[in-house]
């Protein structure tokens, strides 16, 4: 097993070492390298859970350390890896949904003349998000967490000739670079307060960690999650993401870089669990985020960045649950696997749409595309029942269980909290149901030059099976409480006292999908739908247009203070710092300049100035005798 966990992730590094490192010459081969290392990897990931099931239940965490890392004096860090039962499911995730979105890239990019880099920077991002979810310690996981970062910027970026796709690599780069300033200051918090940053030392020692160093703790993770997973204040760089290829967008959103943020709160779950204050905070974020960003998927004509307002929709889902501890742990995870199918199904389908209508990303100009995409209509289709939640549809079971923890949380938090929860639901029904009747139904409102065609099946046969995921996820999930008694060694299982009863919650949950979908079907489905969106609209639809001014308040928050800030921070320099080293050196270049005016080169001069001291130390030592 210890050479299977080295292979989980060295197969994927290797190949894009070796795809980088080779040039052109592997360009023939190399989007099928690619796709081979990602392939093997989810067979290693397969091999471990195998082993994991063959072992007793208390005895299935498998451990490796490969080397010393860090010797430096009171700082011992070892490289190893954990596979245990939640490391696994991400494991799965990554490799699984991951080699499905490389097999489908190598039709999307068929005529890319650098598809051979892409795939190298796809392989990076999965070893890079692999490293991060069966590191043994903050350190190793810290490392996958910027390298994730690092292979997003690539990616983003990658047709970096256009300057909206470079400048938006740019903003996902910077802005996460915020959010790994706060967890690098947990990490130091936790190296003063535990001596160690493993996860087993810092959580035996957190018991007796004071409740101010806890909290310190937990709101620096959390603002690291923020970033990585696109909450609340730092989700302004997901929607710019969409200007690299599709397969890119559908490898960040559904299996690597936005669940980073997710996996570190809950594998963190013994510190926030000694932190009300920090739970809060994840629990207000995940809850404001998740309207936030359905709010913005409402008024998105370009399909691609009404999928990526549903991501920040759905993950603030996670974030919610992750934040009322034991009793929502599992259902984030649940939510995040089957996202990580519906979500990707999604994508992937409006990559074919885009392939088939010439790069065109503006649902305003499909309509009537189910007759000439039956495929794609069909995965599509599943993916949309699964995401907004109707039975028995993946979505379904790990939505609807973390409305239901939201009602539970409390007699005083559970309504708020529940009353989001529900209102997101609604809001998600009305969105992606008007996706689908722009792009699919209606009449076709397609350019002259347009000839819709059926994608090809090494794009189609990922589709299908991510459908069938969207589908069967969630039951299987959900079966005889199968997650839940899967993840209770690692995160707990604590069940919240019922403060409405399940079936009540699910037919309140499932009314108000409907009212979501009804309403925009009354608004879509039978008016006809303007090639320009119209400027008559209300605030909130100007604002949601506008991302609900996330650029502009990070603008006036964070850019211009600081930029204010830097700026003093400069002249202080120049005043003070320069200034006095600049009048020592003047005071030091007058003073020169006044001596240099006794050097005359004359050697009468000097003859006499030597008279003139000689009789000047003869008058004082005559001075001294005669006092």
């Amino acid at each position: 097993m210890t050479l299977f966990t080295w292979l989980l992730v060295a197969l994927p590094a290797a190949g894009a070492a070796i795809l980088l490192l080779g040039g052109r010459r592997t360009d023939r081969w190399g989007h099928l390298l690619g796709c081979a290392a990602a392939t093997a990897s989810f067979g290693v990931g397969v091999l471990l859970l195998a082993e994991m099931l063959s072992r007793p239940a208390g005895a299935r965490v498998i451990h490796t350390t490969a080397f010393r890392w860090v010797p430096v004096g009171a700082l011992q860090v070892d490289f190893g890896f954990q596979i245990d039962q939640l490391s696994i499911c991400f494991v799965l995730l990554i490799t699984g949904v991951g080699s499905l979105i490389h097999i489908y890239s190598v039709g999307y990019m068929a005529d890319d003349p650098d598809r051979r880099r892409f795939f190298a920077y796809l392989n990076l991002f999965l070893a890079a998000m692999l490293l991060l979810v069966v590191a043994d310690n903050y350190l190793g996981l810290y490392v996958g967490w910027e390298g994730v970062g690092l292979a997003s910027y690539l990616l983003i970026g990658f047709w970096y000739t256009r300057p909206s796709a470079a400048t938006a690599a740019k903003k996902a780069f910077v802005m996460n670079r915020v959010g790994d300033a706060g967890l690098s200051l947990a990490m130091f918090v936790m190296f003063v307060q535990f001596g160690t940053l493993s996860f087993s030392g810092v959580f035996a020692g957190a018991p007796a960690a004071g409740p101010a160093v806890l909290t310190a703790m937990g709101l620096l993770m959390l603002l690291g999650a923020c970033a990585k997973s696109a909450q609340v204040p730092l989700q302004a760089w997901l929607g710019d993401a969409m200007e690299g290829p599709t397969p890119v967008s559908a490898l960040i959103h559904a299996a690597t870089m936005v669940t980073a943020g997710v996996y570190l709160i809950v594998r963190s779950a013994p510190v926030f669990n000694l932190t009300p204050q920090a739970q809060l905070a994840v629990v207000v974020v995940g809850a404001v985020t998740l309207l936030f960003g359905a709010i913005i998927g409402c008024a998105k004509d370009d399909i691609k960045r009404a999928l990526a307002a549903s991501t920040i929709s759905q993950i603030g889902y996670m974030v919610l649950a992750a934040g009322l501890g034991p009793a929502g742990y599992v259902f984030a995870i649940m939510h995040l696997l089957t996202h990580g199918f519906f979500k990707a199904g999604l994508f992937l389908g409006s990559g074919a749409v885009i392939h088939a209508m010439n790069d065109e990303q503006d649902m305003r100009r499909y309509g009537g595309l189910r007759g000439v995409l039956p495929i794609t209509f069909a995965t599509f289709g599943l993916a949309y029942l699964a995401i907004i939640g109707v039975p028995p549809f993946a979505g379904f079971f790990s939505k609807d269980a973390i409305i239901e923890a939201a009602v539970n949380a409390g007699a005083v938090r559970g309504p708020i909290l529940g009353g989001a929860a529900l209102l997101g639901a609604g809001i998600t029904a009305f969105y992606m149901t008007r996706v689908m009747l722009l792009t699919f139904f209606g009449d076709k409102r397609w350019a002259s030059d347009a000839h819709p065609h059926e994608a090809p099946g090494v794009m189609t046969w990922p589709m299908i099976l991510l459908a069938v995921g969207s589908v069967c996820a969630g039951g299987l999930l959900a079966i005889g409480g199968t997650l839940q008694h899967w993840l209770e060694p690692v995160v707990g299982i604590r069940e919240a006292p019922q403060l409405a009863p399940v079936w009540v919650t699910t037919t309140v949950t499932l009314a108000v999908v409907g009212i979501g979908v009804a309403v925009a079907v009354r608004m879509y489905a039978a008016a006809p739908v303007p090639e320009v969106a119209p400027d008559d609209v209300s605030v909130l639809t100007k604002a949601a247009r506008r991302d609900l001014y996330g650029d502009a308040f990070n603008e006036e928050v964070f850019m211009r203070p600081g930029a204010q800030l830097t700026r003093g921070l400069v002249e202080i320099d120049n005043a003070g710092v320069d200034g006095s080293v600049n009048a020592l050196a003047a005071l030091v270049s007058r003073a020169s300049d006044r001596l240099r005016g006794l050097q005359t080169g004359f050697a009468r001069s000097y003859a006499l100035s030597m008279l003139a001291g000689a009789a000047l130390v003869a008058a004082a030592i005559l001075a001294v005798h005669l006092w």
